[in-house]
């Protein structure tokens, strides 16, 4: 198998929020989004995250939709330059109204860190690892 793309769906209750929230953190839409969904890239490779309201998405793909408030089902990573940029973005992941669900701390040789969850529960870990 050798998929030409890779993209994630997640699901949320508010899609004003979600917009509003990753505007505010900076990262660029994909498009004008719809009525059922929003849209954003991520990282220089540019990783397409589409946040789709739950109950459309349940509907579109026949199951049923984990609680993200509750159970992490993916946790993206977030690569920074530096340490002084993983307690930049925290601080303005704070600002967008995200949940730090672990401050910024070291860990291990060479990493810092913290993670945090979007209004709808959405996991991401905010990474720095020396040498990378």
């Amino acid at each position: 198998m050798n998929p030409r793309m890779i993209w994630a769906n997640l699901a949320v209750s508010d899609l004003d929020r979600t917009a509003r929230f990753y505007s505010e953190l900076g990262f660029k839409a994909n498009g004008p989004g719809s009525s059922e969904l929003t849209s954003f890239f991520f990282g220089e490779s540019n990783l397409v995250i589409h946040f789709f309201l739950k109950d459309v998405l349940g509907a579109n793909l026949n199951i049923e939709i984990a609680d993200s408030q509750r159970a992490a089902e993916v946790v993206f990573t977030l690569s920074a330059a530096s340490r002084t940029e993983v307690d930049a973005w925290e601080q303005e992941v704070k600002n967008a109204g995200g949940q730090i669900i672990s401050g910024a701390e070291a860990f291990g040789e060479g990493y810092y860190g913290f993670l945090f969850a979007d209004p709808d529960g959405h996991r991401f870990n905010v990474f720095y690892m020396a040498g990378l």
